[in-house]
């Protein structure tokens, strides 16, 4: 197995660069695991594909304005700050970031200071400053990584201080793929319509683009069942593998959340015979990281269906701000995922591997190829595919 293996070729007018309006009107591409055949629908007849009693599982993460673009104290030079991961210690007095800075090489020296001014990007020079970032030191194994120290400046109208989240939506703005570079609408269509209200992912979980409240609501009414999970995604979702060998790249870490009620939602559809349905790559991988190999199977066992043929016996398990780097790639095994809904996706990376792992290799490739010559829109804000 070869990186080159996961690779093809996108037509740039391909890339989505807005999404479609409404949400659901996108298209769908069906492709049937079964024997590799290939449907072309449009999103709302997803319906079609549900049964009552199956059971969607969503991730509810909610993009945060993780770009910052500010300017260095002293010299006035323009630096952009991507917000990659919180540490421990950060409260709403402030605290350290893992941060992706830009340009590195002027941002190198631990005591520099970055500051950033309300409205960001297009902020005029009388703009009070309202956060601060200090350099403490370099992120260990990545390129213009930094770990910063940022601090909320400055009071609000009615005279109280920032609190670091108030600063950084003062300053800040929803971070893009990087491959979307017209887009100047609504950022709001960067987000699912049943995200959390907290803030914590540095890029959207696109599959769950496409669903409307109404689209939602006619599921629920069919019998399916909704459920939602949380998976804080990277930045490095859209790292590419640049190993030839795919088994020699290092998987990035994210948290997740995977709640009791949702343990129990997808124990009660196994044991009823129906099928668990990620929205996602990144549900996928929070529903696959909460199983246990060890852990005692339940009563009835959740390997009711699909878990016959899985390597060894478990159980999912709740999860609750855990980590993982788990990284699925053919030849890994799915243990709780039946189906699932996902964008089509950057050529040689690591969600390509997820899916032909799920289906396999050849029959992604096929299905890529035929969204490329019926001109499907890709990636983050594009069409939509199923697989079952």
């Amino acid at each position: 197995m070869r990186t080159d293996d996961f690779d093809y070729p996108l037509p740039d007018e391909l890339i989505a660069q807005a999404p479609a309006e409404p949400r659901d009107s996108c298209r769908l591409l069906v492709l049937h695991r079964e024997d590799g055949s290939v449907e072309h629908r449009r999103f709302t007849d997803v319906l079609d594909y549900l049964e009552p009693g199956d059971l969607l599982v969503a991730n509810r993460t909610r993009v945060m304005p993780a770009r910052l673009v500010g300017r260095k104290r002293g010299t006035g030079g323009v630096c952009e700050t991507l917000l990659l991961k919180r540490r421990e210690d950060v409260d709403a007095l402030g605290g350290v970031w893992e941060c992706l800075v830009n340009p590195g090489k002027r941002l190198r020296q631990p005591g520099t200071v970055i500051e950033y001014r309300a409205g960001g990007l297009h902020a005029p020079e009388s703009a009070p400053v309202v956060l601060t970032g200090e350099i403490v030191d370099f992120v260990e194994g990545s390129k213009g990584g930094r770990l910063v120290r940022f601090s909320p400046a400055g009071e609000k109208d009615d005279g109280s201080p920032r609190t670091l989240d108030e600063a950084i939506h003062a300053a800040g703005h929803v971070p893009l793929p990087p491959y979307i570079t017209q887009y100047e609408g609504d950022p709001e269509k960067y987000q699912t319509v049943y995200a959390m209200s907290e803030e914590h992912s540095a890029a959207a979980p696109t599959a769950g683009l496409h669903f409307t409240p109404e689209l939602i609501e006619r599921i629920r009414e069919k019998g399916v069942g909704w459920a939602t999970v949380e998976l804080e995604v990277g930045i490095d979702t859209f790292r590419l593998v640049t190993e030839d060998d795919p088994t020699q790249h290092v998987m990035h870490t994210e948290r997740y959340h995977v709640p009791q009620e949702v343990v129990d939602a997808v124990h009660a559809t196994k044991a009823a015979g129906h099928r668990v349905i990620a929205v996602g790559t990144t549900s996928v991988r929070s529903l696959e990281s909460a199983w246990e190999e060890s852990a005692t199977p339940s009563e009835p066992p959740v390997a009711a269906r699909r878990f016959e043929g899985a390597a060894g016996r478990g159980d999912i398990v709740a999860r609750e701000n855990a980590a993982t780097n788990l990284y699925l790639m053919p030849g890994s095994d799915f243990h709780v995922v039946d189906a699932m809904i996902t964008n089509f996706h950057v050529p040689r990376s690591t969600l390509m591997m997820l899916v032909s792992a799920f289906a396999t290799r050849d029959q992604i490739m096929d299905a890529y190829h035929a969204a490329i010559e019926e001109r499907y829109r890709f990636l983050s804000f594009g069409d939509a595919m199923l697989i079952e």
